[in-house]
């Protein structure tokens, strides 16, 4: 979870939302649901890339290694916070995979 200070999260969150509003509205132009994800991925890209520039210029390898990373960092928070609670739900709902239950056996004898 990117943890910032209360007085920065009301001076950016105005904005985020604004964005998201409009990639929302922007994305029903589509014949497709999934349209939204090049376009949010679009705008991260861009924002990542746009704030890089304008704090340090040119690319570095350690500012591509610390861009990587926060990319990294907020899938796996994602997944984490919102994935995984969805797949535990839906495994207790629909059961699991008897393939999966074999190789658990398999690993706890280890």
């Amino acid at each position: 979870m990117p943890y910032i200070a209360p007085q920065h999260r009301q001076q950016l969150d105005p904005l985020i939302d604004q964005l998201a509003h409009r990639l929302v509205d922007q994305a029903k132009g589509y014949d497709y649901d999934g349209a939204f994800a090049g376009l949010l991925n679009y705008a991260c890209t861009r924002l990542a890339l746009q704030v890089a520039r304008q704090r340090f210029g040119p690319l570095r390898y350690w500012l591509i290694a610390i861009i990587c990373g926060i990319f990294k960092n907020l899938a796996d928070e994602f997944y984490r916070r919102v994935a995984v609670p969805y797949e535990d739900q839906q495994l207790a709902k629909s059961g699991d995979l008897d393939v999966y239950a074999a190789y658990l056996q398999e690993v706890e004898k280890m």
